[in-house]
């Protein structure tokens, strides 16, 4: 495409394509991702109590159940009924074998734990492994 002058010589126009924008909206997009991406990661906000001796796992392939403070179960991050708990594990799990991850929060009664423990065994799974964080001394805490 042309253009006249106003001396009427003809100028061409600027086919470059302008990337500022583009790349402006692009970290734009990858901030949000990064921001968000934890929150995702985790599923259910639980204050999850603190041991000396934690073992690093992944369970991002894994089940994992979490009990909120309130005593709700998710089963990854869907709220689930508790006398649905059986089936839904049998249905996705791939084998008996596999390690069902507990996050409880830590203010959880123990009879709420061990009903799901207790519905985790009636499904037929044996090895269960409960979430904690690693200990943190009181002098450390303060100075967070």
């Amino acid at each position: 495409m042309a253009f006249t002058t106003q001396q009427g010589r003809t100028a061409t126009s600027l086919s470059e394509i302008n990337v500022t924008p583009l790349v402006d909206v692009m970290l734009v997009l990858l901030i949000i991702f990064m921001v968000t991406a934890p929150m995702m990661q985790t599923g259910i906000d639980v204050q999850l109590p603190e041991t000396r001796n934690v073992r690093e796992a992944n369970p991002d392939a894994q089940i994992i159940l979490s009990i909120s403070n309130r005593g709700e179960l998710y089963f990854n991050s869907d709220v689930i009924n508790y006398a649905d708990l059986p089936e839904r594990l049998k249905r996705e799990a791939k084998s008996p074998q596999d390690a069902i991850f507990v996050r409880a929060d830590r203010e959880v009664k123990y009879d709420i734990i061990v009903s799901v423990f207790d519905a985790v065994r009636g499904a037929g799974f044996s090895e269960i492994k409960l979430v904690t964080r690693p200990f943190t001394p009181p002098s450390a805490k303060s100075k967070r």
